[in-house]
């Protein structure tokens, strides 16, 4: 298990230093051969892992930090959750690097990607495995410094590299919450060990772990992309495709999630933290769907996608659901994946087109990504029996039990957010491979030559998202796989009637095929090219609202960054040029003048200076005589 263990983690490290070190001199296959075996290594290490688990385990790798009495060594914790997390990471990571050997077949950087994209995957594994928050946080810091070097990766354009600053300057906010948690935890527990911490939650005062809860919260809205750090995933669409998919299936975005989802133990002992995690997952879910409905680009209507979809997991976390919530980690990681990397596949026959309204007619010139994209909406849109609706429907059955007003109202929400995520999944579909029906619509010409290593990788992703719900088949349909091995996680076990459970599917089946239904009723068929006429338009005060994502840039810009300017430009043009240096010029100004006085004094003439020094004699001998008795 040890061994197996740090294999995990070492390969994909191991990878990303070959390649640093010697990727220049390597010939571009090996290279690639390289990133994309340490990964599958990793997943393979993984499968054994599996193999031999039997209980939670902690295993001593080596020394780190102590001094006193802080000790955090390099302990890493195998237990259901991050074994199942470990498999998952791997093998879509795994599916991204081989997908990336085509996408990137141009690109003369691919030494620097590949070497990213391996650490990357090394940083993540680090944070799921962490059995003590310094080697969390060291993960947790990790992938946050390769979001930033991969979402600007193309930094010689400046929106690129503003896109990875935003993203890197955004989830700082929430990392110091982060810190400042881990500091009080050791302060007040004296252990920074995960497994005693979470055993240590009823030893504390409630309101203390409220506030340390919401530390942890406002880290999670941060890496994760809640509500209100939502702001940086959109424009890391900046960075290639393969990026985009890893950092919204696998790697950053569930960071925050599982952050909440480990220290639940702790924090879960709360009930204002489980609401505010609850009310968080559940805004940050509409707020998503709702700017998704409006959205141009492929890939930023993924993007708000993720944020939504991010926020069903913590809703789930928040109801105490942490299967629930894995569930739909797991089966959202294929799924997303998999509308990423075909989307990917679009923007490469369409000439690296985005825009939605310019494309059309994809179905048949592209049926190898038509069919694999179809899967992918179908999943995200929570149609049943894919595994999108089954971890979809787990949430809402979570929040539902929770019963109250505001639970009630959540589980309303998050109905809403499923009816109109049904919609802008099947606005993708209707447009982007709907027929062309004029002549006259602007489009780029679509070209076939995508490699084939690409959609490839989209049958392994297509098949496990729509079998996906074998992973977790609800109680009143047989036994849930994850219930059974993620049992210990629970706040508290199902207690749903077969009954009831059966209306609440019924209930989320109608809401997404009245979702699908609707889309086909608005962009369906002669529909679509009216849509992409009033496109053209100028978008009414509601869509322009949703489409710059509810103002909050705006807002920020407002609260924040304006002040911080007016600041800046007072200190600059008023204090440092208007005062010192201004204050500095005059001083120097009068120097040079007096310098010059003086000096007009040394004309050459002897007479002037014999009666300048019998002048200055005159003066000493009056001043002796002053100042002597």
């Amino acid at each position: 298990m040890k061994t197996a263990l740090e294999l995990i983690i070492l390969l994909p490290f191991l990878g990303a230093i070959v390649n640093i070190l010697l990727g220049r001199a390597l010939p571009r296959r090996m290279v690639e051969l390289t990133a994309c075996a340490v990964v599958w290594g990793s997943f393979i290490a993984a499968l054994s892992a599996a193999v031999s688990y039997s209980t939670p385990t902690v295993v001593y790798a080596g020394s780190w930090l102590s001094s006193f009495n802080l000790s955090a060594p390099f302990s890493l914790y195998i237990d259901p959750l991050s074994l199942s997390l470990c498999l998952m990471i791997t093998f879509v990571c795994g599916l991204i690097h081989l997908y990336s050997i085509g996408y990137m077949a141009d690109d003369p950087c691919y030494v620097r990607f590949f070497a990213l994209l391996n650490l990357f995957v090394g940083a993540m594994l680090v944070l799921v495995l962490a059995e003590n928050l310094p080697l969390l946080y060291l993960g947790w810091e990790g992938v946050g410094f390769c979001s930033y070097a991969l979402i600007g990766f193309w930094y010689k354009e400046a929106k690129n590299a503003t896109a990875g600053r935003k993203a890197f300057i955004v989830t700082r906010i929430g990392d110091v919450g982060l810190a400042i948690a881990i500091v009080w935890m050791f302060q007040h527990f004296g252990t920074l060990s995960i497994t005693q911490l979470n055993q240590s939650g009823l030893q504390a005062p409630t309101e203390v772990v409220t506030a340390m809860g919401f530390l942890l919260l406002l880290g999670a809205m941060g890496k994760s992309a809640q509500a209100p750090l939502m702001v940086w995933l959109p424009d890391a669409m900046a960075g290639p495709t393969p990026v985009s998919a890893q950092i919204h299936a696998a790697t950053m975005v569930t960071a925050g999630v599982y952050l909440l989802m480990r220290m639940f133990p702790l924090i879960g002992h709360s009930p204002d933290v489980a609401a505010a995690i609850a009310v968080t997952g559940a805004f940050t879910a509409f707020y998503g769907a709702t700017c998704a409905l409006v959205e141009r680009d492929l890939k930023r209507i993924l993007a708000f996608s993720t944020i939504s979809q991010i926020g069903y997991m913590t809703l789930a976390v928040g109801c105490g659901a942490i299967t629930a919530a894995t569930f739909h980690l797991i089966v959202h990681a294929f799924f997303k994946a998999l509308l990423f990397l075909a989307a990917g596949c679009v923007i490469t026959a369409m000439h690296h087109e985005q825009d939605i309204f310019r494309m059309g007619g994809l179905r048949r010139t592209l049926p190898a990504t038509f069919w694999p994209f179809l899967a992918g909406a179908l999943c995200l849109a929570g149609i049943p029996p894919t595994g999108g609706f089954f971890s979809k429907d787990g949430i809402l059955a979570a929040a539902w039990e929770q019963g109250g007003m505001l639970y009630s109202t959540l589980y309303a929400v998050g109905l809403i957010t499923a009816f109109l995520t049904a919609i802008y999944s099947f606005r993708m579909m209707f447009i982007v491979f709907g027929d062309r029906l004029s002549s006259k619509e602007e489009h780029h010409p679509a070209v076939t030559n995508v490699p084939a290593i690409m959609t490839f990788m989209l049958i392994p992703l297509a098949i496990l998202g729509l079998i996906g719900g074998l992973l977790n088949i609800p109680a009143n349909l047989g036994n849930g796989l994850l219930d059974s091995f993620l049992a210990a996680l629970n706040a508290e076990g199902s207690h749903l009637k077969s009954i009831t459970e059966l209306a609440l599917q019924g209930t989320a089946s109608l809401v997404a095929l009245g979702g699908v239904f609707t889309a086909w009723l608005r962009y369906g068929g002669k529909r679509r090219q009216e849509c992409i006429s009033r496109a053209e338009q100028e978008p009414s005060p509601l869509v322009g609202f949703l489409r710059a994502g509810w103002y909050f840039d705006r807002l920020y810009r407002f609260l924040f960054i304006r002040p911080f300017e007016w600041l800046s430009a007072i200190l600059w043009e008023r204090v440092d040029e208007g005062v010192i240096d201004d204050n500095l010029d005059r001083m120097a100004t009068l120097l040079g003048r007096t310098g010059q006085l003086l000096g007009g004094l040394g004309n050459g003439r002897v007479s002037a200076y014999l009666l300048s020094m019998a002048a200055g004699a005159a003066l000493i001998i009056a001043w002796f005589a002053w100042v002597m008795p």
